[in-house]
């Protein structure tokens, strides 16, 4: 159910002046429209989903936004370590805030809860597995806070890039908190993403003029990246590339180069240390502390080349990566808008090249993955059994409880408990069919990859019109340096298709949103099977999409 909102604000909780004390308390002169907009909106009670780029100055909107409101500031972001920048502008803004996370000690936790309950913090940060915790819970219920921000909110949707079942914790908590506004931030979005983010942390109420949530989207475009595919016919000659690619630009160059698993990184990274540059790998299998050292040392240009897998990057703002390199194919266009985007952040020229080999796709689909283990999802159904869990309210499970009683890894008991969560029933086949619609999709966005690379259209205006933008062809890609695009972003479209975002009905794929409408054909984003595009031609010869409503 949507969240409530109290109809009237007390005076003082009224926007004061956003600019003055953005000068006052950060030395910022001149709020950017957007910032001024967003911190507006919140502080009158609505909802905002803000999509801008890292290092934009998304977390100013809570910061100011939080201190006009009055109260306490929930943030809940899944990076310790931008938690911790943003606690040192704060407290040198003169704000008190705190965190909670796995690190703290018993003790140190009760302290942290007790300020934040007696009006001591300004603001409490928190990764969203925190969310599942009791002490957590009684706090947002009998103290609740004034505003709740939510980094990396592409987090919570199976169609974004970065999916992460706690996430879906995070809605649960904020659906239940009556009158506080809540801000969702992210770099990349696209509509479908956009609209699962509303829904799911119950975005849709109405406030002020009854709008409803505020969407405050950037633009995307990045005049000063060059974008290119670079198309090879085995692993050796694709390796090699890669090296080219890295090694043409002069040493002391700052540049990514992405692969998708653990042992790609480590042999690219060994490959170009023994070319004679400063390149280290980076995956989630390394240590927290090693992780921190090549973090620190990627920022301060001590390390070069980092050779990372998608473990990095999240939340990183280093502005002048010259280069960043696909080793093999990203896992969707979401990540690799994500990833390529880190280059070029100063607005000097810089290049996102991908490596493509078709081979790679097989990995993709591969890591689109089928249904848990059998053997997991009973011990998991019978540890909710045992805990006196409801069907209804698998949703709610404390999910390091499950684990325990089920004698099942945290990851795999999250993903069950996400697949159990609205299926029809509690059953090992319901888990099963939700894991395979969702496989769908996933190897869907595997295709959108391919397309991208296959494509004789502006590669900028490919990547914008997948997050609904509107765009010209760049003039600088490789496929507009080789001549004209092969289709423009000006077409025709047909008078009688439906407008982008309009949700549609297919007789064999199901309910679905147009995310794209083009001369000749049209791209959906199916519920169930994930993206198609389909001949229009065809589709209006039989009647194959009935317009529904409008999504979103």
């Amino acid at each position: 159910m949507p969240r409530t909102r109290a109809d009237d604000q007390p005076d003082d909780h009224r926007p004061d002046d956003p600019d003055r004390l953005a000068q006052d308390a950060f030395g910022v002169t001149g709020l950017r429209p957007w910032q001024r907009e967003a911190v507006e909106a919140l502080v009158s009670g609505r909802d905002v989903v803000l999509i801008e780029g890292t290092g934009s100055g998304k977390s100013l909107v809570f910061w100011l936004a939080g201190r006009l409101r009055g109260g306490w500031t929930l943030v809940v972001s899944p990076l310790l370590a931008l938690q911790a920048d943003q606690r040192v502008h704060l407290e040198a803004a003169g704000m008190s805030a705190a965190r909670l996370s796995s690190e703290e000690s018993d003790a140190s936790r009760r302290r942290i809860l007790e300020q934040a309950a007696a009006g001591e913090l300004d603001h409490l940060f928190l990764a969203p597995e925190q969310l599942a915790r009791d002490d957590v819970a009684a706090l947002l219920a009998d103290h609740p806070p004034a505003l709740v921000a939510i980094d990396e909110a592409h987090c919570v949707s199976e169609w974004g890039h970065d999916f992460r079942p706690d996430y879906l914790r995070v809605g649960r908590a904020v659906c239940g908190l009556d009158g506080v506004p809540v801000l969702a931030l992210t770099a990349t979005a696209a509509p479908p993403v956009r609209a699962q983010i509303v829904e799911l942390l119950c975005l849709d109420d109405e406030a002020g003029d009854g709008g409803g949530p505020l969407e405050l989207v950037g633009d995307l475009t990045r005049d000063n990246l060059r974008l290119s595919v670079r198309h090879e016919s085995d692993e050796d000659q694709q390796r090699a590339r890669v090296r080219e690619l890295v090694l043409a630009h002069p040493a002391g160059t700052s540049g990514l180069v992405y692969c998708r698993t653990r042992r790609s990184a480590e042999e690219h990274a060994a490959a170009l240390s023994a070319a004679g540059r400063s390149a280290e790998h980076f995956h989630a299998g390394l240590g927290r502390r090693r992780k921190a050292e090549l973090q620190d040392g990627f920022l301060d240009g001590s390390v070069e080349v980092l050779v990372a897998t998608s473990a990095f990057g999240m939340g990183i703002d280093k502005p002048d990566v010259r280069f960043v390199v696909h080793a093999e194919a990203p896992a969707s266009l979401d990540s690799y808008v994500q990833e390529s985007g880190r280059a070029g952040r100063d607005g000097e020229p810089a290049e996102a090249t991908l490596v493509f080999r078709s081979e790679d796709l097989a990995l993709g689909r591969f890591f689109a993955g089928g249904a848990p283990k059998r053997r997991s999802v009973d011990r998991v159904l019978g540890a909710l059994q045992r805990l006196g869990v409801d069907p209804d309210e698998v949703g709610c499970a404390d999910p390091d409880a499950v684990a325990e009683a089920a004698e099942v890894g945290r990851a795999t008991t999250l993903r069950v408990l996400d697949l159990l969560d609205g299926a029809d029933a509690p059953t090992y086949a319901a888990v099963r069919e939700r894991a395979k619609a969702r496989s769908r999709v996933e190897r869907s966005r595997v295709e959108q990859v391919d397309e991208y690379a296959a494509t004789r259209r502006c590669r900028a205006e490919f990547l914008l019109s997948y997050f609904g933008q509107p765009a010209e062809p760049c003039g600088h890609c490789d496929i507009c340096g080789a001549g004209e695009p092969a289709t423009p972003a000006a077409v025709d479209t047909p008078d009688d298709a439906p407008e982008p975002q309009t949700a549609v009905d297919h007789p064999t794929f199901g309910s679905g949103v147009v995310t794209e409408v083009l001369e000749d054909r049209v791209t959906v984003l199916f519920d169930d099977v994930g993206y198609r595009t389909l001949d229009w031609d065809t589709v209006r010869e039989h009647g194959l999409l009935e317009p529904l409503a409008e999504a979103g």
